[in-house]
């Protein structure tokens, strides 16, 4: 066992499940963990694991006593959320309150401790927990930098990480953990890019928890074809397969999600995506880069207008708020369906309605399928006074209206096109909004909580327009 964790287990303490504070005897996952960083070296981890595995808690443990032992370490751990911030936070304080009293009141006496903050001056070392949303490490110089629950981090978690990431020193150790959250969002794009960023992966499915069985076995359990190759696999008891028909059936479909057994499945278990994902993932493979790009990166052109050919720009229009939804233009040609321009920014209205316009000249004249829910209408208003004769009309009224009746077709038809032509999709913005585009539990599709839609609500208007006008 690496001296480290000889320490750990001889010195500190945690409360366990029953509620009972003893020393800490590493289980399977932590032992894992720590023989995995060993045999690689690795200072970049990332970690998907079920719930309740330890791993939090021992890697809370391993930066502690590194910080103990390391004058000069700041070691930061960041949580989803300031309650989860506060509660790990009682972990770490409590291996301190049960060190010895020769230490705590020695080299390691602090001179000052709060909720989320223990000091050692005689070290010039610190732990410090944040929550994601409270700008933490910035102007900080950190050591050691462990953030967990990433999955959970919401829609600004991409530049917290950013920042807490350029406050660590070369040569510090970053550790992201978290259970699944649905195939979207920063964690999940973190797992997916590990091997391109030098990070490296660390699975631990729910059979690493040795309490996870059932409290009595049964005396016959008829395995079902599925649960008979699990345990033949992994080696499971009947009392494992037991407990995990508990957590299944009370659970249902999160519980693939929340009790992780195969490091692909746990991420589609939380959101049934609308758009088959083999589909999205053949038409990623022959999405290009494209051949014009303006507007800072915001309006990217695969195909240029071309003589005789029609075209209709699905438009979606957002409030114009850099925190909001951002507005979006899809062009397609009305003839062969091909994605030929996408306009993605957050615009004002009346700016919008500008680029609008001249991205429909120049591609012809271009039908304007404009949604007039919300923000659309002032757009609209805007096209009827510079005089625009190419807004689409439905029923008499200028625009598209997305309502409860047309939102279920217009997202099929998109559908049916991405089935039976993924090559005419070019957009990676797009597609990847369609890998994050689920029915929640009441059915409804939509972006995944912290991810955008802009893109395939204005591309099911585009091919929406293009079913019924031709």
């Amino acid at each position: 066992m690496p001296e480290g964790d000889v320490w750990i287990e001889q010195h500190l303490k945690i409360r366990t499940k029953q509620g009972v504070v003893k020393f800490i005897r590493l289980n399977p996952a932590q032992q894992a963990y720590s023989r995995e960083c060993d045999e690689k070296g690795s200072k970049r981890n990332i970690v998907l694991k079920a719930r309740q595995v330890g791993i939090t808690s021992y890697i809370a443990a391993r930066f502690f006593v590194q910080t103990i032992t390391r004058p000069g370490t700041l070691t930061m751990l960041v949580a989803h959320d300031r309650e989860a911030a506060e509660e790990i936070f009682r972990i770490v304080h409590r291996y301190w309150d049960n060190l010895p009293e020769d230490l705590e009141k020695g080299p390691l006496k602090t001179s000052h401790s709060s909720a989320r903050e223990l000091v050692f001056p005689r070290l010039d070392s610190e732990f410090t927990v944040a929550s994601a949303d409270e700008n933490a490490g910035r102007g900080r110089t950190i050591q050691n930098l462990h953030c967990t629950e990433v999955s959970r981090w919401g829609r600004e978690g991409e530049e917290a990480l950013a920042s807490l990431r350029a406050a660590v020193v070369p040569g510090g150790e970053i550790v992201l953990e978290s259970t699944a959250n649905g195939a979207w969002g920063q964690f999940y794009e973190e797992w997916q890019r590990a091997e391109e960023t030098g990070y490296t992966r660390h699975f631990f499915p729910w059979w690493y928890e040795e309490s996870y069985v059932a409290e009595t076995g049964p005396s016959l359990l008829l395995l079902t074809e599925e649960e008979t190759a699990l345990a033949k696999e992994h080696g499971l008891t009947a009392r494992q397969i037991a407990w995990r028909r508990q957590q299944w059936a009370s659970l249902r479909g999160l519980a693939a999600q929340e009790f992780a057994e195969d490091a692909v499945e746990c991420f589609r278990a939380s959101g049934e995506c609308v758009f088959e994902l083999t589909a999205v993932e053949a038409a990623l493979e022959g999405a290009g880069d494209p051949v014009g790009t303006r507007e800072n990166g915001r309006l990217l052109i695969w195909l240029p207008a071309r003589a005789g050919h029609r075209y209709v720009i699905g438009v979606d229009p957002a409030g114009g708020g850099v925190k909001g939804d951002y507005s979006c233009a899809e062009v397609i040609d009305r003839e062969s369906g091909m994605q030929c321009a996408e306009l993605n920014g957050h615009y004002p209205p009346r700016e919008f309605a500008e680029k609008v316009m001249e991205l429909g000249k120049e591609y012809n004249s271009a039908l304007l399928a404009v949604e007039r829910n919300n923000h659309g209408l002032t757009v609209l208003t805007h096209l009827e006074t510079w005089g625009a004769k190419n807004v689409y009309e439905q029923d008499g009224k200028a625009g598209w209206l997305t309502s409860a009746h047309s939102r279920p077709t217009m997202i099929a038809h998109l559908e049916e096109a991405l089935v039976a032509a993924p090559r005419s999709f070019r957009s990676l913005r797009f597609l990847n909004e369609c890998r994050t585009f689920v029915r929640d539990r009441d059915g409804r599709p939509g972006g995944a909580p912290g991810t955008h839609d802009d893109c395939v609500i204005a591309m099911a208007i585009a091919w929406g327009v293009r079913k019924e006008a031709g």
